[in-house]
Parts: structure tokens; sequence; C-alpha cells
């Protein structure tokens, strides 16, 4: 019969191009079979023989029996994959495996294939170059698989019919054709259709078994989900249990330590709790309101307490004293008495309240690089206590008005310098050493600059009057109301820029250069000598002679370096006492 579906989109198997699948009618369409050499399909050509368009020779086999080789496609023909039972060349359709009645039982539906002539049409032998149309093995071979090639040489036994049985019908009801043997497929003869069987099984033993994951991936697939599953459950905890608007109600940083904390005597806090209950602070007012001022003090034996002239001056025209002491507890005062060339004063107050005196120290034996502690009211904030060291030592400094503008004179201090802070209303508080011990009384700091509204606070750099030439102003002003004023019996030249001081060479104020009953006038000092050192200190201007004098008590010797023509010469001076103050040393 001849194909009548169209061509279109077919081409013949001679055209190097892919070939799509071939075109079979089913099995099972009898009536174009019965009676009739089925024509090939339209993919095939015209007439059956090789699919390349090349001649065979008949009488020998056109196939090649090669041996299957699963891991390549080399043992099909045509290059065709081997692993496709339909494209094997020597599976006969109609007495194959799947063709014709079986010998056995049937496992699977039974499938019928047309029947196919030989190659040129006529009624020739099959090419299988056997008499009959039989097997070439003569029917001892029957299919056990699709593939064909083994290496049994026939010695396997076919599980169908064999080729040109007696037994066999044809798969139409029909004789059979061409002697009752059927020529063999085309080549890459593919299946189509719901009427092909599907493939037997490949070989039993060919592959290697497949094996399940081994037990150390169990194990650790097995870790994973359980971590996983650890965290996602901390997290739902979490998100089931956190309260509402941002708050814990169960947040707690524990309890508070236990056990007391020991502070040796010496350190700073050690020091501090032995020395603020005696420490007090200053407010002193001029009566009308107009004016204030503000400052500390220390209280010292039978309820003294000391501080410095220029916090409470302004009580000396009629104003009032009030103190507050550590204890928050306050009272009035009274000027026992006070002393602008030192920068003293001592102020008794109506009640103390049970607070204890301060230690007073030794200042002589004060040095450079001694730890200090000063303690006051600065700007107002009671109880203060900061920390350094001692910078410096008999640094001149005059304080208290040094404007010109005061009736009463400037105080020249031969200061304790520290870098303990020191801001306004510490004026008057205590410097004490590492044992508690004042040694100092804060007086005055260094500023950079100062204004009519505001002035500079601490820059490092304050000074304190000196603990021993308090005591003895305190003493005098206890029991006489004012202070003794050291002297040595000389008056300065102002204007004198060399090393050293020079003692003037003509009266002034009426006041001759040199006292002769004086102490410097006895030790043989004279007008125009330059002094170069008192006590082995190498001295810079006046102000630093008038402020060592004055922290001298009376009675104290020193010894004095000066020159005289060029030449240096030593004498020893008595320091006495002058009743009036004055502005220098006489």
């Amino acid at each position: 019969m001849t194909d009548e579906r169209p061509r279109e989109g077919r081409t013949p198997s001679d055209y190097p191009e892919p070939q799509g699948r071939p075109d079979f009618l089913p099995a099972d369409d009898r009536s174009d079979y019965d009676g009739r050499r089925p024509e090939p399909p339209a993919s095939f050509g015209s007439s059956w023989g090789d699919p390349s368009g090349r001649s065979e020779v008949y009488g020998s086999p056109p196939y090649e029996y090669r041996l299957y080789d699963a891991s390549s496609s080399s043992g099909s023909p045509s290059g065709a994959s081997s692993h496709d039972p339909r494209i094997d060349p020597r599976i006969d359709p109609q007495t194959g495996p799947h063709a014709g009645p079986q010998t056995g039982p049937q496992t699977g539906p039974q499938f019928s294939a047309p029947t196919f002539g030989p190659p040129d049409g006529g009624g020739s032998a099959p090419p299988y170059g056997s008499s009959g149309g039989g097997s070439p093995d003569n029917g001892t071979r029957a299919y056990d698989s699709p593939f064909f090639g083994s290496s049994d040489s026939g010695a396997r036994s076919y599980e169908g019919p064999p080729f040109g049985s007696s037994g066999e019908q044809p798969p139409y009801g029909g004789a059979r054709p061409y002697g009752g043997s059927a020529p063999p497929p085309p080549r890459q003869a593919l299946g189509m259709g719901t009427g092909w069987a599907p493939p037997p099984p490949g070989p039993q033993g060919t592959g290697a078994a497949r094996r399940g994951p081994s037990t150390g991936l169990l194990v650790a697939l097995a870790v994973v989900i359980a971590v996983a599953a650890s965290m996602l459950g901390s997290v739902g905890t979490y998100l089931l249990t956190k309260p509402a608007g941002g708050n814990d109600p169960s947040y707690s940083l524990g309890p508070l330590p236990t056990g007391a904390t020991n502070r040796a005597p010496d350190s700073v806090a050690g020091v501090a709790s032995r020395v603020l209950p005696s420490v007090v602070s200053l407010e002193v007012g001029n009566g009308s309101n107009t004016e204030g001022a503000s400052g500390s003090g220390f209280l010292i034996k039978n309820g003294y307490v000391v501080t410095n002239n220029h916090v409470v001056s302004l009580a000396a025209k009629g104003g009032e004293i009030r103190i507050m002491f550590n204890n928050r507890k306050t009272t009035s005062a009274r000027i026992v008495g006070r002393d602008p060339g030192s920068d003293l004063a001592v102020v008794k107050p109506e009640e103390t309240f049970g607070t204890p005196e301060i230690t007073l120290g030794n200042s002589d034996q004060v040095v450079v690089g001694d730890p200090v502690i000063a303690i006051g009211s600065p700007l107002g904030l009671t109880g203060t206590v900061t920390t350094g060291i001692v910078s410096s030592l008999n640094r001149p400094v005059i304080a208290g008005d040094d404007t010109g503008t005061s009736a009463e004179e400037p105080a020249y201090i031969s200061a304790i310098q520290t870098d303990a802070a020191i801001n306004p209303g510490n004026s008057g508080g205590p410097l004490v050493n590492g044992r508690g011990e004042v040694v100092g009384v804060n007086s005055a700091i260094a500023t950079l600059g100062r204004s009519m509204s505001s002035q500079s606070g601490s820059i490092g750099l304050g000074f304190a009057i000196p603990v021993n030439q308090t005591r003895r102003v305190a003493e005098d002003l206890i029991t006489t109301g004012k202070a003794k004023r050291p002297k040595i019996g000389i008056v300065l030249e102002k204007d004198y820029r060399g090393a050293g001081v020079k003692i003037a060479t003509e009266p002034a104020g009426g006041q001759q250069p040199v006292d002769a009953d004086g102490p410097a006038g006895k030790a043989g000092l004279k007008a125009g000598d330059v002094i170069l050192e008192i006590d082995g200190l190498a001295l810079q201007d006046g102000n630093e002679l008038i402020a060592l004098i004055r922290s001298k008590a009376p009675g104290a010797k020193i010894n004095v370096k000066y020159q005289r023509d060029g030449k240096e010469r030593s004498a020893t001076l008595v320091v006495t006492a002058d009743d009036e103050p004055t502005p220098s040393p006489s």
C-alpha cells in the first residue's frame, strides 16, 4: 500500500539531516495488510532496502553481529543507541518476542507487527542467507532480551518461536507471504503508538546495586535537625514570652555586691573622711546686700576658724558672717582679727555643733612632689575635695587687692604652689598632706585673664600660705588682735633691674636706706649693697625678698649673701618684728 499521508515535514533517509521518528501503521489495522505486501513508510523511501540508499548483496547478512556495549552506542547499527531495543536490526517484528502466539505463558499484552518482504519486493530468500527463511540458527535460539550480538555464539535459546516454524500462523489470518518467513525490520525502526510493548528489562547484574546514605551522613543530618529545632524552639519561646511595649518586667542586674571596702587611712578617701568634718564654708555680706563674698575655712583649737582676710574684709565694715559646717548646720560668726599683709584672718562662730578641730602640720618639711589635697567650697559647692602634688615652693605671690584702689596693703606671700584644683570659693580652705595635716591655706590662683563680669577658673596653678606662717599670725590675732610684722631694717630700690635686689642709695619716705639699729645694720650691710641670696635661695626681685622675710617668725636667723664693689660677702641676720604694718620690710 502507499502512504497517503502528506509528506510535508518528512525528509528521505538518504539526506544527511537528522531523521524524525519513522511512521508505522498499527499492527491491528488488518484491512490494509490482508493479501498485500505492506509498503514501507514514507520515511524509508519507495521500496525496502538499505535506508541510506546503498545497494545490498543478497546472500550475505546485511547486518553485523556486534557485541552490545552498555557504555557505548557504537554497538548499534548506524550509530544508534543500543539502549533502545526497538532499533535492533535483528528483531523480526512479526516473529519477534512481541509478535505471534507464544508457546509459554504471556506476561503482557501481545502485539502484532506488519509483515515485511524481501528487500527487492520479490520472493527471494531472506537476507540471512539460510534456506527456508528461518533464523540463522535454524530456530534453535530464542529471544531472551532485545539485544543481539552477544558473545555466546548462538548458545542462547530464544524464548519466542523460531522464524518459519510450521505451527506459526500469519499475524493477519492469511497465509504468510514469501515462504513463511519475514524479513528483518528496517534499520532505525522505532516503536510508535500504544500498540508497542515496553522494552524488556536489561540483563541482570550488569550494574552496581544502589546504596543508601551512610550512617555518618544520617548522624550528621540528625544533629543538624536537632540544633535547628532547638534554635527554633528558643526563638519561639522568646517571641511567646516577650512582653509588649519593649519592657521586660523580669529584667534584673542581680544583687548588689556585699562586703565592706577597706580604705587605707592615708588614701585620699581616708584623709578626706577625717578632714571634711573640720572644714566650713563662709558667706559674708556688707550689711546692705549690695556686695558679698564667699570662701572656706577650717576649725582650730577652742572653736576658732582660720580663713583669708579678703574673704571677711567686707564684714569689717559692719557686715555679717554666716558659717555652715559640714553637717549642714549654720551659725553666725564675728571677726577676731585679720592681717592684710599676710591675707589671713581669724573668726569666732557662735556655735561649733561638736565639730572636731583640724590638725596642723609643719610646712618646713614640705618638698616638691608631695601629694596634697585641697578641700573647700569652690563656687559655693561645699565639701569639695581635689587632689594634686606640691609643684613648687617659695613662690612669691601678691594676694589681696593688687589694683591699688584699696586702702589696705597687698599681701606678700612666699607660697606653696600646687596643681590641685583651686577655684574661687576655695580661699581660706586647708591644703593637707597625706596624713591629713594642714600644710597651707589656699589663698590665690593664677589666671589667664580677668574681666569685670567674670574670672577664669583653675588652670592648675594654685597657691597656699605656708601653715607655719599661718600658725604664728593666728596666734597673734587671737592673743592681741593684730599680727607682728617681721623686718630686717632696709629700704629697697624699686628701679633696679640687675641680679638680686639692691638696697636704696638715698632716703625714701623719711627713712634711711639701712636702719643702723636694725638687723641689717648690725650685720654690716650698707646702702647700695646688692643682696644675692637668702638662706641659699637666689633672689629674682624685691617682691620675693619681702615675701620671704614675712614668712619668718620674729627672732629667726637668716643667712645673707650680698655683693659690694664687685665682691661677694656673707652675713647672718636675726629677724625682728614691727608692730605697725608697712609696705616693705624696714
